[in-house]
């Protein structure tokens, strides 16, 4: 893998740290402002939905420009964004300075995952994206919790301002590290757009949206169902969520190098066994060890289906992929935000804290079913393909549009 990688997983480590950092300051950002905790909270579902609107914008005000000074621009916004929640003087400047930020995010992770593929050879290429989101997921083992640690024992302003030096280091290696590209010559927006008249690449960015949002089904409400069900002490949440990064490293990696031998089974076999872990996990979080191993594997399977979800929207969006890998990184989002609304209606319901992991499980199960049809779909279309042509994903895409 060349070195490249590193300045974008370095950005993406950044991006990740400040996206889930704010959930463990919280309290004190709270305190600080003088607002309540579910007024803070908008510091979180603020950001999701820059996310999903900042993805697709900045993606298309960037088809004007190379991909690595797009890169570079996003990093200086993220930069940007992070130092104005850092000297935020009230609590909407720091609002403004999370969505500021958040535009940032959904474009970054759709153009580095357009030119992590574009440094290596096809056949490596969700090994590559997968490297990008190692610092993603690293961030969640190492950043969050350090950032946290950071923030509560010398005020959650350092802790953005460190962020914002995160940014900066990965601004200069997007610099010095990443290879100037050309904008692919005859790629305008309206090409860009085009992608989303392809049925597959509708299917994957569904399939992102429910295996993803059957991951945070659970994972939105496992400090209250770690400490009402399985009975951990409230200091044991922050252990608890370095073991579901750690999972999330894992598999992550695994994602993306099987994904480079056979996609679609490594699909199925990940969202499969993340809908079996999460209806199990309704029975295991009553028990200390077995909730551990649980936690563990939701953040390893849920992940594992990343790269290959990735790479799929860039075969079927090949020759203008990069606005539909940017949406699909908004996806994610879409379904962290629309698990988390559903994870609340069951508890709101009475149905107790472990109940959003059969919401979790339904998710996981109805992107399975997407994905036995996409496979289905994919089949039927490549027995129309004349002999002798290819049935490459990216060409099938072209022959039907």
């Amino acid at each position: 893998m060349p070195i490249a990688l590193l300045a974008l997983a370095i950005g993406a480590f950044g991006i990740g740290t400040t996206e889930f950092v704010i959930m463990g300051l919280l309290p004190e950002v709270a305190g600080d402002f003088d607002v309540s905790i579910p007024t803070a909270g908008f510091l979180v579902t603020g950001y999701a939905l820059g996310v999903m609107v900042g993805a697709p914008l900045m993606t298309a005000l960037g088809t004007k420009i190379s991909r690595k000074h797009m890169l570079m621009l996003l990093m200086g916004l993220f930069v940007v964004g992070n130092l104005l929640s850092a000297l935020a003087p009230a609590f909407g400047v720091m609002a403004v300075g999370r969505i500021v930020a958040s535009f940032a995010h959904g474009a970054f992770f759709g153009i580095g995952s357009v030119v992590a593929a574009d440094l290596v050879a096809p056949e490596k290429k969700a090994g590559a994206i997968s490297m990008m989101f190692t610092g993603l997921t690293v961030a969640n083992v190492v950043g969050v919790p350090l950032g946290t640690s950071i923030g509560q024992s010398l005020g959650w302003r350092t802790t953005f301002f460190l962020v914002a030096a995160l940014g900066v280091v990965g601004l200069a290696g997007i610099a010095k590290l990443i290879p100037d590209i050309p904008k692919p010559e005859g790629v305008h927006l309206v090409h860009e757009l085009a992608a989303f008249r392809n049925a597959q690449v509708l299917l994957a960015m569904a399939m992102t949206v429910l295996g993803f949002g059957g991951v945070f089904a659970a994972i939105t409400y496992i400090a209250p169902m770690m400490t009402e069900v399985a009975g951990f002490a409230d200091s044991s949440v922050t252990w608890l969520l370095v073991l579901f990064g750690l999972g999330m490293v894992g598999g992550n990696l695994l994602g993306g190098r099987f994904a480079d031998r056979a996609l679609m089974p490594m699909l199925y076999v990940s969202l499969g066994a993340l809908a079996v872990v999460l209806a199990a996990f309704t029975f295991t979080a009553h028990n200390k060890i077995a909730a551990a191993i649980s936690i563990a594997l939701v953040g390893a399977l849920g992940f594992a289906t990343v790269p290959p979800l990735q790479k799929r929207v860039l075969d079927y969006a090949a020759g203008a992929p990069t606005l539909a890998s940017a949406v699909n990184i908004g996806a994610f989002n879409l379904g962290n935000a629309l698990s988390a609304w559903l994870g609340g209606l069951v508890i709101s319901a009475g149905l107790g804290y472990t109940a959003p992991n059969w919401v979790g499980a339904i998710l996981a199960g109805s992107a399975l079913a997407l994905a036995i049809l996409s496979a289905a779909l994919e089949r039927r279309d490549a027995r129309h393909i004349p002999d002798g042509a290819t049935t490459e994903p990216a060409q099938v895409s072209t022959a039907r549009h």
